[in-house]
């Protein structure tokens, strides 16, 4: 006799191609197909799906009075009494063998019953796989996205989208498709572009597993910052090129000469506000030598007062940079102006330096570790440094700095050093 464990044993899985032989199938059906015998049935395929032995005792507790006769009835005999009903699966084996119903035993029965049984290990294993190729797409992208992919890979989002590998594999095709294709330049409507890269121009609306994906992409792709909500939405779009609007992203600026509002506004010393529709379709067409850019409005409207209609080029980012913004800081850069940039001495304002010169050189304007020792000397009041430390790729010591310093300069702060730099 085998072994327990050994194919042809009471304690295995029936092999594949196993078959009860046909006079039997009858009587299985009547004696292992018992209604009052399902539990039974199902606690042999449970343990042959984890490829268990099929040995020893299966207890149900409660059972019903057709449970014990069907019990009575398989093993012809009464499976003892209590209010929990045991039998053995041993016993059972050895009555569909010598019985001939199933020579092959309980196994090859329950097969015959209940259908093939796939084995758990196989399925995961699958499954495993299956997921593997689902996350193949991302392989696709360029290197400076591959951190994010590790990431995607990990942190369950597809999963949580998408539910299966087969859905999840074409989630990540159409991502990939849109990530490839991104930043665009010249800036462009975002169902514009998901009607030509996706060839469904609502495949990035608001709440869809796709935009979710994309959006998340063009974050690690342009250094856009965590947030929420529509406005939030409608600039990180924006910050890849993709425009929800051309109208609600502006940009603030004073001292802009090159279209005929712009000249009049400056003119009058007053600060304009530039929408992206205004800058896609009519730039600039003059471009000074030097522009002045700032984080914070306060310090274009100071200049305004200050200086008026003599106050050299200053564009107002007004925190991160607006697809607005960006698209003018572009067009001058590229028709020869130097763009010297100052912000708020804080972890802030570095990440929005940051994602700015990621986007388009600059030059600091008094914006270095030197300036920041220079304006937390003589500022003995400044707020504390909180927050999440950062990066200077233009000065590696200004990070440094604000480490050691530990305290917060705003523009406000140092406002007459940047007005007196203004002067004409």
């Amino acid at each position: 006799m085998s072994s327990p464990g050994q194919p042809g044993s009471p304690g295995s899985p029936a092999e594949p191609g196993t078959r009860v032989n046909r006079d039997g199938l009858d009587r299985l059906d009547r004696l292992l197909g018992d209604p009052g015998l399902v539990w039974l049935v199902e606690r042999v395929r449970r343990r042959m799906e984890r490829d268990e032995p099929l040995t020893g005792p299966v207890t149900l507790a409660a059972p019903t009075t057709a449970e014990r006769a069907a019990a009575e009835r398989l093993l012809g005999r009464g499976p003892g009494a209590g209010r929990s009903l045991t039998v053995r699966l041993d016993a059972v084996d050895a009555v569909l063998r010598h019985s001939g119903i199933s020579p092959e035993g309980l196994a090859a029965a329950v097969i015959a019953l209940t259908g093939p049984i796939a084995r758990l290990a196989d399925v995961r294993e699958q499954e495993a796989n299956a997921w593997q190729n689902a996350y193949a797409p991302l392989a696709t992208l360029r290197p400076e996205l591959s951190e994010w992919a590790d990431r995607l890979r990990q942190d369950g989002l597809v999963r949580r989208l998408a539910r299966t590998p087969q859905a999840a594999k074409t989630l990540l095709t159409n991502a990939t498709t849109a990530l490839r294709a991104l930043p665009a330049a010249p800036a462009v409507s975002l169902p514009a572009f998901a009607a030509t890269a996706l060839g469904d121009a609502h495949a990035l609306d608001d709440g869809t597993p796709l935009a979710t994906i994309v959006l998340s992409g063009v974050r690690a792709l342009t250094g856009f910052p965590d947030g929420n909500g529509a406005e939030w939405r409608r600039e990180a779009w924006a910050s890849a090129g993709l425009l929800r609007d051309a109208l609600s992203s502006t940009v603030l600026t004073l001292g802009l000469r090159g279209t005929p509002a712009l000249d009049w506004m400056t003119d009058a010393g007053e600060p304009a506000v530039l929408t992206l529709r205004q800058l896609t379709h009519n730039p600039p067409r003059t471009a000074p030598t030097v522009v002045y850019v700032c984080e914070n409005p306060t310090v274009l409207a100071t200049a305004a007062d200050t200086h008026g209609p003599t106050c050299p080029p200053l564009v107002c980012l007004q925190g991160q940079p607006s697809a607005a913004a960006l698209t003018l800081l572009r067009h001058l850069h590229s028709h020869g102006s130097t763009l010297r940039y100052h912000g708020d001495f804080d972890w802030g304002g570095l990440r929005i330096a940051d994602a700015l010169l990621r986007r388009v050189p600059w030059q600091p304007w008094r914006y270095t570790a030197a300036d920041y020792r220079t304006a937390a000397a003589v500022t003995p009041l400044a707020s504390p440094l909180t927050g999440t430390p950062a990066t200077a790729a233009w000065d590696p010591d200004l990070a440094v700095a604000l480490a050691e310093l530990g305290v917060r300069i705003e523009e406000e702060t140092v406002l007459d050093t940047l007005l007196a730099d203004l002067a004409p």
